[in-house]
Parts: C-alpha cells; sequence; structure tokens
C-alpha cells in the first residue's frame, strides 16, 4: 500500500445544494425482533425524517474509532478493509422536506447533495449503488473487483434492514441495464467527473413505502434527465495513483449488464415462519453496534438453537428481511467448519439453499460424504453433515491461514452454482458475489443479535477448498467465506458515535487514518 494515495473515503460532489439530514434512527422505537413480524410495523411516511433514517442505518457513519493519532469512521453497511468503494443515490419525489431530484448521499455530513432536479410527475423513492474500484484497488490490487461485488451485496442487505425498520420494503429493478442506471445517477457525465475517480453503474431498488408508492416508467425518466441540469463536480479522492490495475476494467466491460428481463420471479418457497429470536434490542442499536470482529476467544460455544436461527435468517421467505429483496432462485449455499456449538458434533456440514440444489452437490462432491440430517436441526433445514473431524486447522489454512476461522465457532464457505449462474449472462458473475454479500450482512446482524460477532473473509484458497470437497470444474465455485464466535475486544481504541463530530462545539480536524472494520 502506498500510504501517499490512500484515497479519502468520503466522495462529495463539490457546487451542487446540499440538504441536511435529521438523526432520527433513534426515535423509532422498533425492536430487532419486529423486523421479522410481518404487519408488526406501521410504515413510516415517505417525508425528510423517513429518507434520513433509511440512509442513517443503511449508509451511514455508525462509529468512529481513534487510537493515537489516528481517527476513522466505521458504517453501517461494512466493506473489505474498511475502505467502502459503495456509493449511495436517491431519486425522490414527493417527499417533504426533500427537493425533488437525484441526489448523492454524502454519508460525512449526513446530507443530500442534489445532483439534479428532476419532477417524475409520481410520488416516488428509488435508491441506487455504485462502485469505486479505486478506494479497493488501492489496497487489494485485481482482487478490488470481488471485493467490490461483495460490499454491493452487504450494501443492498443493510438496506433492506433499515427500509423494514420503516416498515418499507424494496424491490430490485433487475431488468434495467447498468448505462440506464448510469444515466439515471449522472455516472455517465465525464465532465463531472473530470480527473475525479469514475464510479461504475450497480443496481437500482424502488422503495416500496406503502402510501400510493407508484411504479416508475424508467424510459420516461431517461429522456427526462437526459434534458435536465446536473449540479457539481466530484472530488478526486487520491492526489495520483501509482498503480493501475487494467484487469479490473478489463473484467469490469466483460460483466457489464445489459437490459434484460428480470432473473426469476421473486423466488420464495413455503417455509414456516422464521425461528424465534431472543434478542431485545432496538433495531438501530443493533444495526449500528455490527462490527467486524478482528479476533476470537477460542472458547466461546454457541448454542445449536442459535445456530440453526443463523442459518435460517439466510433463506428467502416473502417479505422477511433481507433475503426478500433477492428475485432470483439462491444459488449459493453453505459449507459449514462446525468448531464449538453444543448439541453439534465437530466437523463438516452444508447447508442446501435451495431444494432442488441437494442433488446436484451430492453429485459434485466426494463420493463418501456420509450426508446425514444435523441433529436437531429443523426440518426445513437441509443440513447435512458431511463427516466427523476437527476442522479447526483446515478452517484457518483455507482461510489464508487466519486464525479467526478456526477461533470461532463456526466458519463457513459460501459455495455458488457457477456455470448455472453464468447462464444467465456474463453480467451474473457479479450477482452471484451480490448474493454472497446479502447473506454475509444477515450473518452479521445474526451474529450480534445472539451475543456474538462475525466476520466476512475475502481471503482464502478456493482450490483447497474443492479439494477437500471433491469438486471438479467450475459447477461450483467457492466465493466468500465467513466466520462467527466470541470476539475479544482492543481495549486500546477508543470508539465515538458515528455523528459526534456535527456538534459544532466538538468539530474535530480532518478524520486522518483508516482502519478495518
Amino acid at each position: 500500500m502506498d500510504w501517499a494515495t490512500q484515497p479519502d473515503p468520503f466522495r462529495r460532489f463539490e457546487g451542487a445544494p446540499n440538504t441536511p439530514l435529521s438523526l432520527a434512527a433513534n426515535r423509532r422505537k422498533v425492536g430487532y425482533a419486529d423486523l421479522f413480524e410481518p404487519g408488526a410495523i406501521t410504515p413510516a411516511p415517505l417525508d425528510l425524517d423517513g429518507v434520513s433514517v433509511l440512509l442513517e442505518l443503511s449508509f451511514g457513519l455508525s462509529a468512529w474509532k481513534q487510537y493515537g493519532g489516528n481517527r476513522w469512521a466505521l458504517r453501517c453497511n461494512p466493506s473489505s478493509g474498511n475502505l467502502h468503494p459503495t456509493e449511495a443515490y436517491v431519486i425522490v419525489s414527493g417527499a417533504h422536506g426533500i427537493e425533488n431530484g437525484i441526489h448523492h448521499y454524502a454519508s460525512y455530513d449526513h446530507s443530500l447533495e442534489l445532483r439534479c432536479r428532476f419532477d417524475p410527475g409520481v410520488r416516488s423513492l428509488l435508491l441506487g449503488l455504485s462502485s469505486v474500484f479505486w478506494r479497493e484497488a488501492w489496497k487489494y490490487g485485481e482482487r478490488a473487483f470481488r471485493y467490490c461485488q461483495h460490499d454491493i451485496g452487504h450494501a443492498l442487505g443493510a438496506l433492506r434492514y433499515a427500509a423494514a425498520l420503516l416498515g418499507w420494503r424494496i424491490r430490485l429493478l433487475d431488468s434495467l441495464g447498468d448505462d440506464d442506471i448510469a444515466a439515471l445517477l449522472g455516472l455517465d457525465r465525464p465532465d463531472d467527473f473530470i480527473e475525479a475517480e469514475a464510479e461504475t453503474p450497480d443496481l437500482l431498488c424502488l422503495i416500496e413505502f406503502g402510501e400510493n408508492a407508484a411504479n416508475p416508467d424508467i424510459n420516461e425518466w431517461l429522456r427526462g434527465v437526459g434534458k435536465a441540469k446536473w449540479m457539481g463536480r466530484a472530488n478526486k479522492l487520491s492526489p495520483h495513483h501509482k498503480f493501475d490495475w487494467p484487469l479490473i476494467e478489463e473484467v469490469h466491460k466483460a460483466t457489464r449488464k445489459p437490459v434484460a428481463p428480470a432473473s426469476g420471479n421473486g423466488y420464495a418457497p413455503k417455509l414456516p415462519a422464521v425461528l424465534p429470536l431472543s434478542c431485545k434490542l432496538p433495531a438501530a442499536e443493533l444495526i449500528r453496534q455490527r462490527r467486524s470482529a478482528q479476533a476470537f476467544d477460542g472458547d466461546s460455544f454457541m448454542p445449536a438453537t442459535t445456530l440453526y436461527r443463523i442459518l435460517d435468517a439466510t433463506l428467502p421467505r416473502q417479505g422477511i428481511p433481507p433475503l426478500d429483496a433477492w428475485a432470483p432462485p439462491p444459488r449459493v449455499h453453505l459449507v459449514l467448519f462446525v468448531h464449538r456449538v453444543n448439541g453439534l458434533t465437530p466437523g463438516l456440514y452444508v447447508f442446501c439453499r435451495h431444494e432442488k440444489s441437494e442433488s446436484l452437490l451430492r453429485k459434485a462432491m466426494k463420493a463418501e460424504f456420509a450426508w446425514e440430517r444435523a441433529e436437531g436441526c429443523p426440518e426445513h433445514h437441509r443440513l447435512f453433515r458431511l463427516l466427523l473431524a476437527d476442522t479447526r486447522q483446515a478452517a484457518e489454512t483455507i482461510s489464508c491461514h487466519q486464525d479467526i476461522a478456526g477461533e470461532s465457532a463456526f466458519s463457513l464457505a459460501m459455495l455458488a452454482e457457477f456455470n448455472h449462474g453464468l447462464a444467465e449472462g456474463p453480467w451474473f458473475y457479479r450477482r452471484l458475489f451480490w448474493e454472497c454479500g446479502l447473506i454475509g450482512q444477515a450473518l452479521y446482524l445474526e451474529a450480534e443479535a445472539a451475543g456474538f460477532r462475525g466476520t466476512g473473509i475475502g481471503c482464502f484458497f478456493d482450490d483447497p477448498m474443492h479439494e477437500l470437497l471433491g469438486l471438479k470444474g467450475t459447477e461450483f465455485q467457492s466465493l466468500y467465506h465467513f466466520t462467527i464466535g466470541g470476539p475479544l475486544a482492543d481495549n486500546r481504541l477508543q470508539t465515538l458515535p458515528g455523528y459526534w463530530h456535527l456538534d459544532p462545539e466538538r468539530l474535530p480536524a480532518s478524520p486522518a487514518g483508516q482502519g478495518i472494520g
């Protein structure tokens, strides 16, 4: 890493009119457990406070960490290396207190920067996401492309949880092409990114807020924004770039999404209600306390019932966050290294997230695997023990020799139906990583709700993982790893609230340094 070119973690559009948002999340008296009870939350109105809460708890700052002379921000949406390549935009019309138009969310100031005055003529709220590849490439090089896709999945999950707290839902507008999203968000305007690092379009969601929300006519909107006046110029994040990574742009071009029919019809099997949850924390508090554990104690045991609840949260159910935000059928399954789970024998397990995938996995994996149903697991869970073993060393070795994979209660690999996914088109490569990130966000919050902590693992050796399972070819590919256990706290770090710096009497100097969180 070249510290002289460390990217600014905050994008701004200089010259764009600014609308401060309220810090209203604490006024929403909603428990985390309430998010999983259909109809339990009265939908909030579409107004300044509602949009403020949505953004505060999805893309806002959750805390500041400080050590010595360095201070760095953490956010509600996780990011590889805390580098945050994901930028958020809202297209809003008819929200009391917010001017109609296309806005960029400035997370440091918790404000909206008006990029384009535009009135679509219908009361609506849409949210778009983009990626700045350079923020990740500065540290991770070519791996940055994959990590940016993980982050989009996490961001989609963070958005869905925040919407649920408001009694809102989100719908991924999956048929749109990247060029349309770029045009709607103003990312295809080179004069607004002179010398600044480019942003690439990722997705656009319709926020269903329950009070006469209308479906957008995207073609009409594209004609409208094409004639509108745009404002603001993007800031340059690094003074210069010491390294370039042409492979990232090559893969990006190869996976650009055209206009295409939506993937699936919102797969939602008939499942029983999500397993019960004992967490009494307010949803806003739990969302803000999410962290990536840096180390585990190697001693904490998790009850099997807790593991089953965590796995249950990764299954798609109609109206239940966050997986109801995902339209395609599940193509990602979980291979678990169970270390310390009371009521479950240590060993290697597989959790099939789609009823039709079990036969594919059985055929692809080693013939000698046991495929025994896990003891005590719910009837609707396809959780199978493959072999009995102490898997701690294997988990650590496969996860780039990281202790956190073996000192946790369990770790896992996300195994994607790679060939079947790519049959949709080359652009589905990105979607597979998004699905992994979306699952990861569920794991993060469920770990917090159970009194544990999680960490996403982007560095792993896929060949040894495939050898362990007996996988050949590219039918299945390991795309993301994760681990959950009892965390060890670093008491050297001071923690400050996410927006303490907005108090004018305590306004600090510009944030220095950047950490992992």
